[in-house]
């Protein structure tokens, strides 16, 4: 019994150790660490080097003095590039993804490919993803260990079960996508997870064990259609069943368009990047920036189409904002493409809905311009099992 809480106890230590120099703004000395989480400068040394020598950690080049260190070398800490990644796949209505990302949160590998799948065979699409993924872990760096995967789907997913129960946009219904890919992933754990969801994921934390400001926001995850998250103290609210975010299908005007979940009026039948092109009389296959730059240049229907979309997100977002006392919002996919032209809107309209912007103002951000973030946010999921626990992975 004492030997099974001594090896607890080492555990956890080697997952406070590791998360620690994960969190860092600037990579950490050993003394660091040990200020930090109070532990002894020795069995930190003794932690860390576990962790340098299993790869998780990496020692950089020495730095001499410094604050509080004067006339002594110091051995900066990081995670170590390239050792160990994790598989993250993501299938949308006009694309599918897969992208390999290490414990630094870089990309190793990727696959993009552009494609109409609304309406798509589940089959045939995710045997098209599995021969991605299997260019993709191909292209993995000598020596690099894939400890998990995730699949990012724009629908309603049950989590736990690994079911898809329904993605509309797409038109597929009750699923479960993990047998038709588990050839390429040869026995490694796949997490499914909504694709807003796992893109806010990675906006709050852009690596393993990594926060970004700020750690409390409302995602919108623009395509198609229409996802959103809402994240507090960076962790995504996913609600009693993991269901939670579906800010697309906030009723916008109960007498507007049919939507495809069945509802009328919904938010992305305002704001949805097709929606937007039907606005401005584009066509489906016109990108949100060639709609941007056509209503920055002055065309009508380009700018109906943009203030009709902000119109309808300043509704949409002041009733969430006002239930959830978050008044910040993130915009990605197109949203963040046209983000400019609807950010001054959208925020005049939160300032005069929402009940406490007479002290706090609301305020929207716009995110990169990221193809697949819920494919980089499904893999960086996965790599938080890893700092979780990384005893795991150093075989004790």
């Amino acid at each position: 019994m004492a030997n099974l809480r001594q090896a607890s106890l080492r555990h956890a230590n080697l997952a406070l150790v590791a998360r620690t120099v994960l969190a860092a703004d600037s990579p950490p000395s050993r003394a660091d660490v040990a200020a930090a989480t109070s532990l002894t400068r020795s069995t930190v040394s003794r932690l860390v080097d576990e962790l340098v020598a299993g790869g998780i950690l990496e020692e950089v080049e020495s730095v001499v003095g410094g604050p509080g260190r004067p006339g002594r070398p110091a051995t900066p800490l990081r995670a170590q590039t390239g050792r160990f990644a994790a598989l993250g796949l993501q299938v949308g209505v006009g694309h599918l993804a897969v992208r390999l990302v290490d414990l630094t949160g870089v990309v190793l590998a990727e696959r993009l490919l552009t494609a109409d799948l609304a309406g798509s065979r589940p089959g045939s699409t995710l045997r098209r993803l599995r021969t991605m993924a299997g260019r993709v872990l191909e292209s993995a760096p000598l020596g690099c260990r894939v400890v998990g995967a995730g699949l990012a789907l724009p629908g309603i997913v049950a989590v736990e079960a690994g079911r898809l129960l329904s993605a509309p946009n797409l038109g597929w219904e009750d699923l479960v996508p993990g047998a038709a890919l588990e050839a390429v992933l040869g026995g490694l754990p796949l997490r499914l997870g909504n694709e807003a969801d796992l893109a806010a994921h990675a906006y709050a934390h852009p690596a393993p064990g990594r926060d970004s400001q700020p750690q409390d926001f409302v995602y919108l995850s623009g395509e198609v259609g229409i996802g959103g998250a809402v994240v507090v103290d960076g962790e995504v609210m996913t609600g009693r069943h993991g269901w939670a975010g579906e800010i697309g299908h906030v009723c916008v005007d109960p007498d507007g368009p049919p939507c495809r979940c069945g509802s009328t009026g919904c938010l992305e039948q305002y704001a949805g990047r097709l929606a937007m092109l039907d606005a401005a009389g584009l066509d489906a296959s016109t990108t949100p920036s060639e709609l941007a730059a056509r209503a920055r240049d002055g065309d009508e229907k380009a700018q109906l189409a943009t203030r009709s979309a902000a119109r309808a997100l300043g509704v949409a977002l002041a009733g969430v904002v006002n239930v959830l006392d978050i008044p910040t919002v993130v915009l990605g996919g197109h949203l963040a493409q046209v983000g400019d032209l609807l950010t001054p809107e959208v925020e005049e309209i939160l300032g005069r809905r929402v009940l406490s912007g007479r002290w706090v103002s609301p305020r929207v951000v716009i995110a990169s311009d990221d193809p697949a973030p819920g494919a980089t946010g499904a893999a960086l999921l996965a790599l938080d099992e890893l700092v979780r626990d990384p005893a795991g992975v150093l075989g004790h």
